[in-house]
């Protein structure tokens, strides 16, 4: 494991390695986590033959958290991904975001398609989910920018559970611990943005996508995992059994994505652009 940061548009980003080889893998965390969420998944990966690469975006987890809501938008989480291929050296990978860094990973496919050799959506945030995210976020951005006081004085007693529960458990303390200014600026600045690539941009994304999804969430509505997978030429819809089957019991979709990469990484056949001159070589 290698821990490392980068610097994109005057601010340093954290990220870390798991694993090496040819065969790179970034994991996204979603909206107000960090790249801990994504530990175990990182570590099965890297177990199966990948580099796989956590990140914090911007705002989020050891990355610096700016307070100034035109610094954030979701095109810009998009950018972040890229620049780290970029810090890291690589060409290609597959990008894996959940919620959040599901949609942050479209917004990495619509900058740079040539750098993305597959996707992994979970919980996508799209075109079903705008009153679920208003019903919740609403409150929520209030709650971290008019109410900070009273959220730093009501999750203080959390700060000692930190690092003293399970890590599932210790995810949520941090959640709920961590300033509440950046917090508040980030979603202020995700509610001026768009939210992913317009669905006719989606329908031009060529890379394999692995799409996971499920029921009973009204802010990721199975719908939309549903719809992206239709969507998208080289897409196939994977239905988890809940919410927290990626975090408490992982096995099934692990091996799943596991299988995806390997797919992903398999010598691509030549276009029928790429033939035609071989062709022409011959026939002279």
């Amino acid at each position: 494991m290698h821990e490392g940061t980068f610097r994109y548009e005057g601010y340093e980003l954290a990220y870390t390695e798991y694993g090496e080889g040819p065969r790179t893998v970034v994991l996204v965390h979603g909206l107000l986590f960090n790249q801990r969420m994504h530990v175990p998944l990182a570590r099965a990966l890297a177990r199966r033959g990948n580099r796989v690469v956590t990140v914090d975006l911007l705002g989020h987890g050891r990355s610096d958290r700016p307070t100034d809501m035109w610094e954030y938008s979701m095109s810009a989480f998009g950018r972040q991904i890229v620049a780290l291929l970029d810090e890291l050296g690589v060409d290609e990978a597959v990008v894996q975001g959940t919620s959040l860094g599901a949609n942050a990973a479209l917004e990495a496919a619509s900058h740079a398609p040539g750098r993305v050799r597959g996707l992994v959506i979970e919980m996508p945030v799209l075109d079903h989910a705008l009153i679920g995210c208003a019903l919740a976020f609403t409150p929520l951005m209030v709650g971290l920018t008019v109410g900070a006081p009273v959220w730093r004085l009501a999750t203080a007693p959390a700060k000692l559970l930190r690092g003293r529960v399970p890590a599932l458990a210790d995810l949520g303390v941090e959640w709920i611990t961590q300033d509440p200014a950046p917090g508040g600026a980030l979603i202020q600045g995700l509610f001026f943005g768009r939210i992913a690539p317009h669905r006719t941009e989606r329908q031009t994304f060529e890379m394999p996508t692995l799409v996971i999804g499920h029921g009973r969430d009204g802010i990721h509505p199975f719908s939309d995992a549903e719809m992206l997978a239709a969507e998208l030429p080289a897409g196939r819809l994977l239905q988890a059994t809940s919410l927290f089957e990626m975090r408490i019991a992982p096995r099934r979709l692990t091996n799943e994505i596991a299988d995806f990469l390997d797919d992903c990484w398999k010598p691509r056949p030549a276009t029928a652009r790429q033939r035609a001159p071989r062709r022409r070589a011959a026939a002279g």
